[in-house]
């Protein structure tokens, strides 16, 4: 049996407001391309399917037309879990249409864990594989909340939390095998960040819970388990240091943190029970580059890729120490004619010597919402002792606006 391993496509995501809808089509077509000559037989779609958890029309239609390929194609399953940027409500609404083209999505754990397992079958019957698809766990579905908790105990009820749910999970998993009386995988899946996770700046991996909490641990997850597929963390991996416990990362650089990465996604053949994972590499469909340094450098720099007549989206970064009023007039007499297009431009030396105050080359598109928040404590002089509960408390009022958003 074979198996691909995906997740993090964020369909929709737009790039400092350049949109990305041909670099998906082209994805998507690879992925078919992909599926089809390597014979996959299971598709495993670990979470953030989409960017936004109202997703437009655009990204909509890639999804299903890519659905409907999928379905006429060698491949004989797929499995679709919720990941923290996906509305479990939007993505569970078709399931039942879908699931007549072996399509199982799962937007969102329903406290019945036969809900999460699935036994695939061959197209004679026979028993292939089993998926324990467990979405993106909110904190609603891992803890009550009582007043006057710290921080610690927070973190321990979500962790107790995951290991429970992978624990009922895994637990009505392996009961159904027994019942086939067939000693075949037990696949699961995952949303989440786990201890030790490596990930980059600028590619837009979100916290889960409040802070740094609930890191999960690789010892948490159940042994039994053939493969784990998680989603979340962009940059594909093993967890601590395991062959079939990986994330996929995402497909494409969700940022120009990500532009030199080599993206990809997991094929893994199972001979019984036996897992082996090959990485395929996912190839480059928009170029993306930062270019950072003084004026010498970045005018060199921009001068050598103009050179190359290539399509490349670009980010700049100036560090020099003589202050550029017009830096943004120089840049873009140096792309005018080339293949080159400036998505993002971020002068260092004015954010430095107005850190209080709105520079001409920076915008509110420039920052995240933590940087802003950060920047606000630093205008109020907030003492830095007080500050790591502060950000804490501030991501947990985030996450909330995001469960209320889910639910809309």
């Amino acid at each position: 049996m074979n198996v691909l391993h995906t997740s993090d496509w964020h369909l929709g995501r737009t790039l400092y407001g350049q949109k990305r809808h041909e670099e998906f089509r082209r994805f998507l077509d690879w992925m078919i391309e992909t599926i089809v000559q390597r014979q996959v037989d299971l598709l495993l779609i670990a979470g953030d399917v989409f960017d936004s958890s109202t997703p437009g029309i655009g990204a909509q239609e890639l999804y299903y037309k890519f659905l409907g390929r999928v379905a006429g194609s060698p491949c004989r399953h797929v499995v679709v879990i919720a990941g923290n940027h996906d509305s479990p409500t939007f993505l569970n609404a078709p399931r039942e249409l879908l699931r007549a083209l072996n399509v199982h999505v799962v937007g969102a754990a329903t406290g019945k864990f036969e809900d999460e397992v699935f036994l695939l079958k061959k197209k004679d019957g026979t028993p292939e594989a089993i998926v324990c698809a467990v979405p993106y766990l909110r904190d609603r579905d891992l803890r009550v909340s009582e007043e006057g908790e710290t921080m610690e105990e927070k973190n321990r009820k979500l962790l107790d939390g995951v290991r429970d749910h992978y624990a009922g999970v895994v637990d009505c998993a392996q009961r159904m095998r027994e019942a086939t009386g067939k000693e075949i995988p037990l696949i699961a899946t995952g949303h989440l960040f786990t201890a030790g996770g490596t990930t980059v700046g600028d590619d837009g991996v979100r916290e889960l819970y409040v802070g740094t909490l609930a890191r999960v641990p690789e010892s948490l997850f159940p042994g039994s388990i053939d493969y784990l597929a998680l989603g979340h963390l962009h940059v594909p991996q093993k967890v601590d240091e395991s062959e079939t416990r990986r994330f996929g990362g995402s497909p494409l650089p969700m940022g120009f943190g990500e532009a030199h990465q080599r993206k990809s996604v997991c094929l893994i053949h199972f001979a019984d029970r036996e897992a082996k994972v090959e990485l395929v590499e996912v190839p480059v469909f928009q170029r993306l580059e930062r270019v950072k340094g003084n004026w010498d450098a970045i005018a060199a720099r921009i001068a050598a890729l103009a050179s190359s007549s290539a399509a490349i989206w670009l980010e700049v970064v100036y560090e020099g120490n003589e202050l550029v009023g017009d830096l943004r007039e120089r840049l873009e007499k140096a792309v005018s004619g080339t293949g080159l297009t400036i998505l993002r431009v971020k002068n260092n030396r004015l954010t430095e010597q107005l850190l209080t105050q709105q520079s001409v080359d920076e915008t509110l598109d420039d920052l995240s919402v933590e940087d802003i928040f950060d920047r606000c404590l630093s205008a109020c002089e907030v003492d830095e002792a007080q500050r790591p509960q502060l950000r804490g408390t501030f991501q947990e009022i985030l996450r909330t606006l995001e469960r209320e958003d889910a639910h809309e």
